[in-house]
């Protein structure tokens, strides 16, 4: 989802129903990857960093059966992507 700073709604950026927690967290990082590639270089950075250094934090959670969430902003809007582990909803 992303929410831009003073709007009322938020804005649906995509979902995906994955079959196991790597193809759960491959939707996470491709939607990472997403978002950072559209901000700025020094909003981008903590998405990079996560991209290269802390994704398999996300594994371990969904291999566990726990939700996983990562935030990310800029300026104007805070964009947070949410993995699921399969069978599980919000």
């Amino acid at each position: 989802m992303a929410y831009p700073l003073h709007e009322i709604s938020s804005i649906l950026l995509g979902s995906h129903d994955a079959t196991s927690p790597r193809l759960a967290l491959r939707w996470l990082r491709e939607s990472t990857r997403n978002v950072t590639d559209q901000l700025d270089t020094a909003y981008a950075q903590p998405g990079r960093y996560w991209l290269r250094d802390e994704h398999e934090r996300a594994l371990t959670y969904l291999i566990t059966g726990t939700a996983y969430q990562l935030t990310l902003h800029d300026e104007n809007t805070r964009y947070v992507l949410v993995a699921y582990p399969p069978g599980v909803t919000s």
